[in-house]
């Protein structure tokens, strides 16, 4: 049996403790000791990492009474050893696991809604809600929050008796039996939970609701807390004044800046649009009227300018082809033939020119992987 250090101080770093048992598992070795500052995986909160006699502990588990510490070399079994818990890592993650307490047990006041669903990322928090949370409640939320760190209150952790438990309100995602620890955060939040958190709701530093969407009939809510919060902002920050440099712009202006651009973008790509087909009509005038097949091979055109070329093109001649691409990358294709069903032509085709695409009626598209003579000389001998 391993006594649980880390409820008594959630801040202390490093123990000294007796080796119960120490077995290897493959290539690691599970570590059973009196008692340990190292918390194990649950309630949705990862495993401590640290050292045990200076060899890294990756992973931390409980079996029943026992908690497992899977390090990479052994210890011997009766012998007294150091631990020392990663509280960089620790205090990140207690961040994070009070900073979503909060979020959730305002959404649970204010909705109604169950936490259903809680998975703490290294790039964010994700928490999922069995209702719909409106778009226009998130930023309150939020405010909200911020709010309970900013009034700094101890957050309080206590066993109720089973006679008190029974009359006591709070949030659990399934039934529980024996003793239950509850952690309540002031008048936001009270929980059944087994994870660690911070002390007083201000060590939280800021929260920030990144993001929602809708998910399985409710809401999943992506978030961060604490230090880790604070280095996404900075990392953010670093990203708007390098895009406002870049547009000239003052940094809270920089939306608006991209919207001229994208419309800017969005003319250029119309009046480029416009030239490209006044080229097609020149280049389909060109063609002799009446000619059997007119094979040609553009640079940078779309699929839809593949299609508009090829439709001038079958004005002039029976069969047309325009390909675009290369031997690298494959030639994507639209293909046409006057008055001619061409499911049966390009079906053949993609055989032989290692190509996908179809269509119906007079006009197919796709591509083809072969080189372009092996494509041109098909075509031309099988129109």
């Amino acid at each position: 049996m391993t006594e649980k250090l880390f409820y008594n101080d959630v801040y202390k770093s490093e123990f000294n403790a007796r080796v119960l048992s120490c077995n290897k598992n493959g290539d690691r070795y599970d570590v059973v000791l009196d008692r340990t500052l190292f918390y194990p995986e649950g309630g949705g909160q990862p495993a401590d990492n640290g050292t045990i006699n200076g060899i890294k502990v990756f992973d931390v588990h409980e079996d029943g009474d026992d908690i497992v510490h899977y390090i990479s070399e052994p210890v011997e079994e009766g012998t007294e050893i150091k631990g020392v818990v990663d509280m960089e890592r620790r205090v990140r993650l207690m961040q994070q696991h009070s900073g979503e307490h909060i979020v959730s047990g305002i959404i649970h006041h204010k909705f109604g809604y169950d936490n259903v669903g809680f998975h703490m990322g290294s790039e964010f928090i994700t928490i999922d809600f069995n209702g719909v949370v409106p778009k226009e409640s998130i930023d309150e939320i939020e405010k909200e929050a911020n709010g309970a760190v900013y009034k700094n209150f101890a957050v309080n952790i206590f066993y109720p008796t089973p006679e008190e438990l029974e009359k006591l309100e709070y949030r659990s995602k399934k039934a529980l039996e024996g003793a239950v620890r509850i952690v309540q955060f002031g008048e936001y939040d009270i929980c059944a939970c087994c994870g660690l958190h911070v002390v007083k709701t201000g060590e939280i530093g800021i929260i920030k609701i990144l993001s929602h969407q809708n998910y399985k009939g409710g809401t999943r809510i992506f978030m961060l807390a604490g230090k880790q919060a604070y280095e996404d902002y900075v990392a953010k920050n670093k990203i708007i004044y390098n895009i406002s440099n870049m547009l000239s712009a003052k940094p809270n202006e920089t939306d608006i800046a991209v919207e001229r651009l994208i419309n800017e973008r969005n003319f250029i790509k119309e009046q480029l649009v416009a030239v490209k087909k006044q080229l097609f009509a020149l280049k389909a005038e060109a063609v002799k009227e009446n000619t059997d097949c007119v094979v040609m091979f553009e640079d940078n055109l779309e699929s839809f300018e593949l299609r508009q070329f090829c439709e001038l093109l079958m004005e002039r001649a029976d069969f047309a082809a325009v390909l675009c691409g290369n031997e690298e990358e494959g030639y994507k294709y639209a293909i046409g033939g006057k008055n001619k069903e061409m499911m049966p032509f390009i079906k053949e085709a993609n055989k032989a020119l290692n190509g996908r695409g179809g269509g119906k009626g007079d006009m197919v598209q796709g591509s083809f992987k072969a080189a372009k003579e092996d494509i041109e000389k098909y075509i031309r001998d099988n129109a």
